[in-house]
């Protein structure tokens, strides 16, 4: 399988390190599309995998490069920023995409160009499911008539840094836990773009971008990033609880992020592969 990659940071490090330990059969290739300021970087990045996870790798610094190379599926791992610019040209190409970033479809213009590319192509737009889970109870909850969704996010105050939560709270000086933000998962993910993926997969699984109600808090208290999903339904109430561990690189992001899109890779290659 040839696999395009979008985004060499921590994200796709963690992904990378999960393929290369559980990987059966390597990818053809794997084209890696960079801004021509950080060609240098993502070239070294992709130096240090091993011919077990691609056979050939390639850097591409434009779009029209990228798509030329033939990706099969291309994995989204970079942010709101580079889906918005490339996503709706992979679809249109006929490419699956690979969507990581999911907190950018809280956008309705861009989830609409993104639809409608994949409509008129037949490429498939795949939702990672990020730091969460449970989203198949969800979605079968929907089915029956969801009353209440109420996601919370609890962080430890570092992992707040550098977002607006730093302008609402002294993040450096908390001594309990604060919430900073409560409102629609829409806005969420709009204010906190870094930090609100979740809150937008549960909600486009869910009751959708203004239903679901959403609480941010920065805790001293906790190391882990918790996600929380409390659901009323017709046919079912049910609370989800994960800790998440941060990743090594990036406390705003959990590692299970990473290795979410590795394990829909690895799918994606057991189901070439017939298995």
């Amino acid at each position: 399988m040839r696999l395009g990659l979008i985004g060499h940071g921590a994200v796709a490090t963690l992904a990378f390190e999960a393929l290369e330990r559980n990987i059966a059969t390597p990818f053809e290739a794997l084209i890696c599309l960079a801004r021509p300021a950080s060609a240098g970087k993502a070239a070294q990045w992709a130096s240090r995998l091993s011919r077990s996870v691609a056979r050939d790798v390639r850097i591409e610094t434009t779009l029209e490069a990228f798509l030329a190379a033939r990706p099969e599926v291309v994995a989204e791992a970079a942010g709101h920023e580079a889906l918005a610019e490339a996503g709706p040209s992979v679809l249109a190409a006929g490419v699956d995409l690979i969507v990581s970033a999911v907190g950018a479809l809280s956008d309705d213009a861009l989830r609409a160009r993104l639809e409608e590319a994949a409509r008129a192509s037949g490429a498939a737009l795949i939702i990672s499911p990020g730091a969460i889970g449970g989203l198949d109870i969800l979605a079968a909850a929907k089915l029956s008539g969801l009353v209440e969704v109420l996601y919370t996010s609890r962080k430890p105050p570092l992992a707040w840094v550098g977002t607006k939560a730093g302008e609402l709270v002294a993040l450096a000086d908390l001594q309990k836990e604060a919430i900073f933000f409560e409102g629609t998962a829409r806005d969420a993910a709009r204010l906190f773009p870094q930090n609100a993926n979740v809150a937008a997969t549960i909600a486009l699984a869910g009751a959708g971008l203004d239903a679901t109600r959403v609480r941010l808090i920065a805790d001293p208290g906790v190391s882990h990033n918790q996600h929380e999903i409390a659901v009323r339904s017709a046919c079912a109430d049910l609370s989800i609880r994960i800790d998440g561990h941060p990743s090594p690189a990036n406390p705003k992001t959990s590692s299970t992020t990473g290795y979410a899109l590795a394990h829909l890779l690895l799918q994606r290659l057991s189901w070439q592969a017939g298995v």
